[in-house]
């Protein structure tokens, strides 16, 4: 709450919501690559902090972190970037196609990591360096669940376990870390797989793997859910060319929490941020009164997709101002008529 009560001077405070619905001067965000994203979580990736971005397959976790890495190096080109994939599973030339500039990237392919030992060790060693060479950095665990610790690995797999040995040095391992993570210009993203809690007649129905850890120490808890497959035929033949999302950030520490964002992934593209933006202002039935020129609101995306890339990175700009300012001026719609104190 210190970051929010931190106004004093009647300058500061004379549009109603200033600073809950302009930007946030006192942080610098990396964007998700989705405008209503961005949005939805108070104005993107934090600094700084730590994010967690939990969800089941197909999700798009991996996707909205490669993501994360490009814009991330778009601002920051001289800034560090790493990603650990504890999985096994990334495909760098799909990321490439993607636009990931990938010998700018360090994968930790010399020295993959095993325990969550390892992983805040090489952590340490990160936050170390960019504070160095006194420039931002972006750290990707992919995943957390893909992890064991020391104890479990010395143990035989045929021995029980109650699997608390990983949950409790989680904690205390993140203890020692999150001071550090803070002070620095180190956005931390930390990718979780969820389990479902089996016998809940009422409360959460899924959870993720590790503990309560992540919801003390995250900024930003972003849970996502897979809400259907985009189809498309083509001579006569079907094929899914995507998925869509429905995210919720159920904790938020840079803004409101409980918001939520409705986008497509699109296979070998990554994010339609375009598509998300006029969902949303349509939904709002504000597309016409943004300063964005509309012949035809219904076949206005395909307009769109027939665009050259110059013009369609210029309608994208647009779209993305647009979506900022409605999106605030709604949050300001919510919020207290006055102040408290």
């Amino acid at each position: 709450m210190a970051d929010r009560i931190r106004l004093k001077d009647k300058s500061d405070t004379k549009s109603k919501g200033n600073y809950f619905t302009s930007k946030k001067k006192n942080y610098k965000f990396v964007s998700s690559g989705c405008t209503l994203l961005d949005c939805s979580i108070g104005g993107g990736y934090p600094l700084g902090r730590m994010v967690n971005i939990i969800g089941d397959k197909s999700t798009a976790k991996t996707a909205l972190a490669t993501e994360a890495l490009i814009n991330f190096k778009i601002k920051y080109p001289q800034g560090k970037a790493k990603y650990e994939d504890a999985e096994g599973a990334f495909d760098e030339e799909y990321a490439a196609e993607m636009g990931l500039p990938i010998d700018e990237i360090d994968l930790g392919d010399e020295n993959p990591l095993d325990t969550v030992e390892q992983f805040f060790d090489n952590l340490k060693e990160f936050i170390t360096l960019c504070k160095k060479e006194n420039v931002p950095g972006i750290y990707i665990i992919d995943s957390l669940d893909a992890l064991s610790d020391e104890a479990e690995m010395g143990r035989d797999i045929k021995d029980g376990s109650y699997n608390m040995s990983k949950q409790k040095q989680i904690g205390i391992l993140f203890r020692k870390l999150v001071r550090k993570v803070e002070k620095s210009k180190v956005l931390l993203i930390i990718i979780s797989q969820v389990r479902e809690n089996i016998g809940v007649t009422f409360g959460e129905k899924l959870r993720r793997s590790g503990g309560k850890a992540m919801d003390f120490y995250a900024s930003q808890c972003i849970w996502l859910a897979h809400t259907g497959q985009l189809k498309r035929t083509v001579k006569k033949v079907e094929r899914v060319y995507g998925v869509s999302i429905k995210s919720k950030c159920k904790k938020n520490k840079i803004g409101f929490p409980f918001r939520e964002a409705e986008f497509n992934f699109i296979f070998g593209f990554g994010v339609d941020d375009i598509g998300a933006s006029v969902n949303f202002l349509k939904k709002a039935d504000r597309l016409n009164e943004i300063g964005v020129k509309v012949k035809d609101p219904k076949n206005y995306l395909a307009e769109i997709e027939n665009m050259s890339d110059k013009a369609y990175r210029k309608e994208r700009k647009k779209l993305s101002k647009a979506v900022i300012k409605v999106w605030n001026e709604i949050e300001t719609n919510f919020l207290p008529k006055r102040k408290k104190y």
